[in-house]
């Protein structure tokens, strides 16, 4: 029976040599299994802890170290495509020396250039306010706000809107020629007068949503199985599975606008788009992941954000701005207990001091004049725009070390 066979029941297996042995010597003990699971969850957990007030230094070398590579990226990319580059710059300055040289034409580019800069600042404006992944730079309340609000004031007190066209001067006075009092201002004249400002800065906050649709487009074309921000929605799918009671609203709401998206397609995404919602990121990455046309989802935001969701903030902050609502909110303030009478004076000198503005001729504006807000509101920029920059490096460091943590991954040549 031995005829040196051997059975199923033998310890021993053949293995080559040098495999999971040591000296020529053969070893039965089972290798550790690694559970990808628990790598990925470990490295996010390190990355969520290189942030400036935890780990300065690491976070600014991580954020100039992915600075350069992208750098890099950038001038490879460039010169592969020499040709479309120096196209690109050739014409650049035949339009350069377009607007150099004198002519009838002139006064034609005046008019581009005024209306294109006026026109770039509110898309730049835009474009700050969602590039961010959820920590844009909020600048409907730092600008486009204020700026609606200002115009729907001199549009009362002026009883026209017929100030200079855009770009405004720093301040809006009321023509001379008419009246106060005498015309009809209706929501719609005001919101005629601030339609361009509106549909510009919505055009751009649709456009600074397009990173996070090719981040997750990218990761999943090239098979990346490390996409931190569709790992948390299928986490929330699990845990939905497993226990639907346990979820938090945000988890809840995080799951609804991931599901509209998917289930609904172009309706989806225009109803997330069409109303102020600071968890739209997660549609791009859903229709990233899902490989979603680019003209479906940037069509189908565009519309939402520029079109309906504009009006709807504009119509509000126009409302709320409009004379008598202003002077209704001023008085509730004095009803405040204790701090009621306080807080209403600065307000009330405010609205005092913008009406004699709207109504200062040119050269006669105090060099001196400030109020309270404005100082405030002046420091509430410098604040956001801080918060807005350090969110910056952050993010950019966060990326270099999920770049660090893709390589160690990569399989070594033997």
């Amino acid at each position: 029976m031995d005829g040196g066979l051997k059975t199923p029941s033998d310890k021993t297996r053949q293995r080559p040599k040098g495999s999971g042995s040591t000296n020529g010597q053969v070893s039965d003990t089972p290798q550790p299994k690694i559970n990808m699971q628990e790598v990925f969850q470990r490295e996010r957990t390190e990355r969520d802890g290189i942030v400036i007030w935890k780990s300065p230094l690491t976070a600014l070398q991580f954020f100039s170290l992915e600075c350069m590579i992208l750098l890099s990226t950038v001038m490879k990319r460039l010169w592969r495509r020499k040709a479309t580059v120096l196209l690109v710059l050739l014409g650049i300055l035949a339009i350069y020396a377009f607007y150099l040289i004198e002519g009838p034409h002139q006064k034609y580019v005046q008019i581009m250039e005024t209306h294109f800069l006026w026109w770039s600042y509110w898309a730049g404006l835009g474009i700050l306010s969602s590039v961010g992944l959820g920590t844009g730079l909020h600048t409907f309340l730092l600008y486009l706000g204020p700026h609606i609000a200002t115009v729907t004031l001199a549009a009362y007190e002026c009883s026209s809107i017929d100030f200079p066209e855009p770009p405004y001067p720093s301040k809006i006075i009321c023509p001379t020629d008419v009246v106060a009092g005498d015309g009809h201002i209706s929501l719609w004249t005001i919101m005629g007068k601030v339609r361009i400002e509106a549909i510009m800065w919505g055009a751009g906050t649709a456009i600074g949503e397009l990173p996070p649709y090719f981040m997750a487009r990218a990761a999943r074309l090239s098979g990346s199985h490390d996409d931190d921000e569709f790992e948390e929605i299928e986490e929330l799918l699990q845990e939905k599975k497993v226990h639907p009671d346990d979820m938090s609203f945000m988890e809840r709401a995080k799951l609804g606008v991931h599901n509209l998206v998917q289930k609904v397609g172009f309706f989806g995404i225009l109803a997330c788009a069409s109303i102020p919602n600071p968890l739209f990121d997660l549609a791009g990455i859903t229709c990233g992941h899902f490989l979603v046309p680019f003209w479906t989802f940037f069509g189908a935001t565009l519309i939402g954000k520029a079109v309906i969701k504009m009006h709807i903030q504009k119509l509000f902050v126009i409302f709320m701005f409009s004379e008598h609502h202003v002077e209704e909110v001023v008085n509730l303030i004095g009803y405040v207990p204790k701090f009621g009478k306080s807080l209403q004076s600065p307000f009330k000198d405010y609205l005092s001091l913008q009406r004699k503005k709207l109504h200062h001729t040119q050269g006669t504006e105090s060099a001196n004049e400030s109020n309270l807000l404005g100082w405030v509101f002046e420091k509430l920029i410098i604040v956001m725009v801080i918060y807005f920059v350090i969110s910056i490096v952050n993010s950019t460091a966060q990326s270099y070390h999920k770049r660090m943590c893709k390589e160690k991954r990569k399989p070594r040549p033997t």
